[in-house]
Parts: structure tokens; sequence; C-alpha cells
């Protein structure tokens, strides 16, 4: 801990007023543990420091003596034997957690770690994109651990219950002394649940626990995404000791569709139209995620033109504002022309003065041209094969 001359005013660190009430301090603790729990602060190295703070504070303001010593004299007046000594962040809870219920932080661990909350589970379901933008339910399988019906959860023979553990006293964890230094462990004889079972339930072999299968009904909204998860609160593992179940979370994959592109909450999609149709205009009937619609292409569009149609996207799974679907305009040239469309494309080549490539020849008319220049410049040679 900090020496005393760096340490924080305790009232500071609770954040409150110095003629707060025991009432408002004990609030102001609560929300300050609860902010600062390390295990609501994943990487961050220095929330143990500071919900080892926050706690020293509370031991002091919360205790009239101490409180008073403080006030006259600061932190001088509880330091040493008189001061809270914390060895770690059990010893924490083990001090004040009763005085919050349960649990100080709603994670259904109990004084002396009797009853744990029940791991959590994680599965996935896939679904294609119309039933994505709709919202469907499906039935999810799944195993998990369930409070064992012989014994109720309690792992103890029917007709039986489990002991208070006479080594630690129903804490689950043990303090030992050596030297200046106190430490705190879990006890060897109960393991950490307080509690010992003299004749264990035959079912469960005294895990209050089964591996069951289970059938859930999972209800996916529309405008979920790909790589979203959904959390099925207490549809996890049930809790030892009688503590509440885990959670349930289901990944949510959506399979590619062969004609859309979803980008976040916008569609897009690419139509062919012919040279004329996009130089001329025209309508067209595209497929939309339900069903059809006609579109109107505008004369004069141009290769790769997106074409906005509102609110034809995907849902706001939040219940925002509905995307829009973007029409891709592709202009197809075509490889082979007819006699009739050849003599059309060039009469409009000669209205518009470009240069094209010359009229398609026959082989013969090829090979004539590729021999005509060597005439040319023999025309001697020529004459006399002729003679």
């Amino acid at each position: 801990m900090a020496s005393m001359a760096s340490k924080r005013d305790y009232y500071e660190v609770l954040g409150v007023a110095k003629d707060a009430s025991p009432e408002q301090i004990k609030k102001a603790y609560k929300k300050a543990a609860n902010a600062n729990h390390p295990d609501r602060n994943p990487g961050d190295e220095e929330a143990v420091g500071r919900f080892k703070e926050v706690a020293e504070a509370f031991a002091v303001l919360n205790d009239a003596n101490k409180r008073g010593r403080y006030d006259r004299f600061g932190h001088a007046g509880v330091s040493g034997n008189g001061g809270p000594q914390f060895s770690d962040i059990s010893d924490i809870f083990d001090a004040f957690g009763e005085m919050f219920g349960d649990s100080v932080f709603g994670d259904g661990r109990s004084r002396g770690g009797r009853a744990h909350r029940g791991s959590h589970l994680r599965s996935s379901i896939t679904i294609d994109l119309l039933e994505a933008a709709r919202g469907c339910t499906r039935t999810l399988e799944i195993r998990r651990h369930v409070s064992c019906e012989t014994c109720q959860g309690s792992g103890a023979k029917p007709g039986t219950k489990p002991q208070t553990c006479d080594y630690c006293g129903g804490r689950g964890r043990v303090m030992h002394t050596q030297g200046f230094f106190r430490v705190q462990t879990t006890c060897p004889g109960c393991h950490g649940s307080g509690r010992v079972i003299r004749e264990r339930c035959g079912d469960c072999s005294g895990s209050g626990l089964q591996l069951r299968p289970a059938k859930l009904e999972v209800k996916v909204p529309g405008g979920v995404d790909n790589g979203m998860q959904l959390c099925l609160r207490g549809e996890g593992e049930a809790g030892p000791g009688g503590g509440p179940a885990g959670d349930l979370y289901v990944d949510i994959q959506v399979r590619p569709h062969p004609f859309f592109e979803r980008h976040e909450r916008n569609l897009s999609c690419r139509v062919p139209v012919s040279f004329t149709q996009a130089t001329l205009g025209t309508e067209i009937e595209i497929p939309l995620l339900d069903g059809r619609q006609r579109l109107t292409i505008p004369q004069g569009t141009q290769p790769g033109e997106l074409l906005k149609l509102s609110g034809l996207g995907m849902p706001d799974p939040h219940g925002g504002r509905r995307g829009d679907l973007y029409v891709e305009v592709q202009v197809e040239v075509p490889k082979h022309l007819s006699d009739g469309q050849e003599r059309i494309l060039r009469e409009l080549a000669e209205l518009e003065k470009v240069e094209v490539t010359p009229h398609r020849k026959s082989f013969f008319d090829k090979l004539k041209d590729y021999f005509a220049p060597a005439e040319e410049e023999n025309p001697a040679g020529r004459q006399a094969e002729r003679g």
C-alpha cells in the first residue's frame, strides 16, 4: 500500500463529503467497488490497487471510532494495528460482502465461496440473409450441467445435508500468520466451499450437478449480422452449491447470399443491362430480399453507376432506421454481333465521327492483304513469274 504521504483522502476516494451519513458512505462504497472490481476491468493492471484503496477507505469511514481518529489526525490516526489490512481481494470480500447481501458485485458469489455462479456456455447457429433480415426462431440443442434432482443440488445424500466446515468455520479460507505478514489460503478441509459433505449423493457423486441435454428456443431479432452474439441469461451451467446459473452465448453466422452483399445495414447487388438499355433507358425487374420490384434505368446510365433504393436494406436490430439497397449497373458489351447489329453500330460510329476497327474480313481477304506489300516492292519478279 502507498505511504501515508502519498495516500489520497478517504472521502475523496469514495467521492463523499466529510459530513456524509453512514448510508451515503455504504452506497458510495458499493458504487466504487463495482466500478473498480478487477473482473470488470480486464487488462487494467491498476484495477486491483484502486479496488484495495476503495476498500481501505470504506474500512475506516464505516467505523465510527476509526473515522473519528481519521478526522482528527488523518492517515496517521489509523495507521498500524488500528488500520485496515487486506492481503488480497478475497480478504476484502470476506470483510464486507455480508453488508450488501449475497454479493457486492451481483455475480452470485457468497461469503466464503459457498455458492458460485455457474460457468458460461457458448454455442452457435447459422442462418441465411433473409432470416437475418426478418428475424427467426431456432431450436438449439446443448448439453449442460443442471442441479441434481435427487439432492436438489446440495450434493448430500437425501435425508442429510452438508455440514459447516470445522476447520475454517464456513469461511472457505484460513489465515496464517508468518512474522509480520498474514497469508490467507483456501481451506484444505472444504477446498474453499465452506461446507463438508459427510454422505455424498449417489446420483451426482456429491457435486450437486448432473449433465443433461437441453433444447432451447433462440429468438433471433431482425437485423443481426454475421459475428454478432446473443446472450441467454441463466441458460448456462448451474451454479454449484445452489448458486445462480451462468449464461449461454450464441454466436450468429450468416451464410453468404448469391445475389446480395451486405454492408452493415445496407445491401448492394449488381444488375446487368445492355448497351442500348443503358444508353436509351429502360425499366427492368430486380429481386429483393423478399419479393421483386421494377427499377427504372435512366437514359445515359454509366457503367458502375449506383442506383439507391431507400429503405430496402437490412433492419437495425436496435430499432434504428432501416438501411438502403444500392444497385450497381453493369453494362454488358456483346462479344458477337449479327450483320444487322454491326451495320447499325457502324452507322452510329460514322455519325459520332469516331474511329472503329474496320469491317471484319474473310481469311482469304486477310491473306491477300498480307502478301500485297511484298508484291508492291518487287514488281519485276511478279512479271517474270507471269512470263
